[in-house]
């Protein structure tokens, strides 16, 4: 699918926009599904060890707003492209 999107993405073939959609798509898609499993993890663990949850939930927030930061720079980058 990546190699589709990388293909359309092309200037060569007049898809460029297609492409790009595509990829900002995948992007947003796989952001998504990393942002929910790690909501879903830390709710798992904190449902395990209660007196854990400041911790689970520092470093759930943590790892979110890295996953938030590389989508934006991707959705970034396409967009310049």
């Amino acid at each position: 699918m990546i190699d589709f999107a990388m293909m359309l993405a092309q200037d060569g073939a007049g898809f460029g926009t297609m492409g790009v959609g595509i990829g900002m798509g995948l992007v947003i898609i796989g952001a998504g599904f990393g942002i929910g499993r790690i909501g879903g993890s830390a709710v798992d663990a904190i449902a395990r060890q209660p007196e854990a949850s400041g911790t689970i939930s520092t470093q759930m927030l943590i790892s979110a707003a890295l996953i938030e930061g590389v989508t934006v720079i991707a959705l970034i980058l396409m967009y310049l492209k």
